[in-house]
């Protein structure tokens, strides 16, 4: 039996029953009564929601996971990988340019089958709890641009890797890592001003007690401030959020129309100081390298793979080749991933407690950034007690009751 194929059938299914299972563990971790912490923020009648949000969403993954696998493994065993390669390399172009029909094809093949998903998840699980302010005509051409962008942008970076790994030798990982990197921060620099346009509308904050607190936030914590804008996300949800987004002279911080609506000022500045806490505190840098060297090590892990015929064997596939390689390879390194993932997920919670506390200690106290976590946990129906396991595997940020525990230790002592 071919070992490759036992431990990518293994990894998908495994990883199948993982996300199944962590999911309706989070469903189930609800506390059976409202945290004495949110009691005057989240209503008996919120929290049922938050409650039935969480299941729906559950049980709305754990079909969409049941659908993938069953896609992934029908296809794999009925030979599919093989017959598309035979397909793409029946046309006669070149290694790059098959690879790139191949990639395409099962990269298109993909997004058409989690188009009825994120159809129902938009249009029936999102609107059911009041969350969705999407238009058909925005979710289409939102589909449509986030097609172009990624033929765009990840077409070119593929075939350059496709053209160092078939030519480049055994160093080809190198070039490929250092090209990778290259349109990494590319595309850091440009997305403010360029791709995030795309999709939404950057107003600048207007001339008032907005803009002026967050003008003095920013110069009391010696943050060379770009911009700061109103995204119109109400376009498309009415949930709240913030963010960071870019380096040098193109920083920009964005805020929601839907948080400046219903946020206070002293809130709202709180939540701004975190966005800069993490640019302080040097996360921005310190993620970028961290992904940087992610990239690399997998690069190289990859070039040991790329001629092994057994491999490309438990597929069909009986020719190796680049771009099957490159499938079939993440694939296998699937396990290692959920494993790296884990030690990326804690680092990134780690520096949100620091934010945390930076805007704290930025803003005079720790109130206002606790009240607009508050809201904007009850705004989102978040569950407030998740599960460990979902938390290891999937939270970038800490649960709302450790970050206001830790805000209140770090007041008062």
């Amino acid at each position: 039996m071919n070992i490759f194929f036992i431990v990518i059938l293994a990894a998908v299914v495994g990883q199948a029953l993982l996300a199944v299972a962590s999911g309706l563990l989070n469903a189930r971790a609800f506390s059976p009564t409202v945290p004495a912490e949110f009691a005057g923020v989240f209503d008996v009648e919120r929290y049922a929601r938050a409650q039935r949000y969480a299941v729906t969403r559950a049980r709305f993954r754990a079909v969409r996971t049941a659908v993938d696998l069953a896609v992934l493994l029908a296809f794999w065993f009925a030979g599919g990988f093989a017959w598309l390669d035979e397909a793409v390399r029946s046309l006669g172009y070149g290694p790059v340019v098959t690879g790139l029909l191949y990639i395409g094809g099962l990269g298109l093949a993909s997004a058409v089958l989690a188009l009825p998903f994120r159809v129902y998840s938009t249009f029936v699980i999102e609107a059911r709890f009041d969350f969705n302010r999407t238009t058909p005509a925005t979710f289409a051409a939102d589909l449509v641009k986030g097609l172009v962008l990624a033929a765009l942008l990840g077409g070119p970076l593929l075939a350059v890797v496709l053209a160092f790994f078939a030519w480049a030798g055994p160093l080809a990982w190198l070039w490929c890592w250092i090209a990778a990197t290259a349109a990494l921060l590319v595309v850091q620099f440009v997305a403010p001003t360029w791709i995030l346009p795309l999709f939404n509308t950057f107003t600048p904050v207007e001339s008032g007690d907005l803009r002026d607190a967050v003008v003095r936030c920013a110069r009391d914590a010696r943050f060379p401030l770009r911009g700061i804008f109103v995204v119109d996300g109400s376009r498309r949800s009415s949930k709240a959020n913030a963010f960071f987004t870019g380096f040098g002279r193109n920083k920009r911080i964005g805020l929601y129309d839907t948080l400046v609506a219903d946020y206070s000022v002293p809130e709202l500045v709180a939540v701004v100081a975190h966005e800069i806490g993490h640019y302080r505190r040097g996360h921005i840098w310190r993620g970028l390298a961290l992904s940087v060297g992610y990239l690399g090590a997998t690069l190289w892990i990859l070039s040991f793979f790329l001629e092994r015929e057994a491999l490309f064997a438990a597929f069909g596939v009986s020719e190796p080749s680049v771009y099957a390689g490159l499938v079939f390879f993440s694939l296998l390194f699937a396990p290692i991933d959920l494993a790296l993932s884990l030690f990326v997920n804690r680092v990134s919670r780690q520096h949100e407690f620091e934010a945390d506390r930076f805007a704290a200690e930025t803003t005079g106290g720790s109130e206002p950034l606790i009240a607009a976590l508050k809201k904007l946990s009850a705004d989102t129906l978040t569950n407030l007690t998740p599960h460990p396991l979902v938390v290891a595997l999937e939270y970038s940020h800490p649960p709302v009751l450790q970050r206001i525990d830790a805000l209140r230790r770090a007041a008062a002592g």
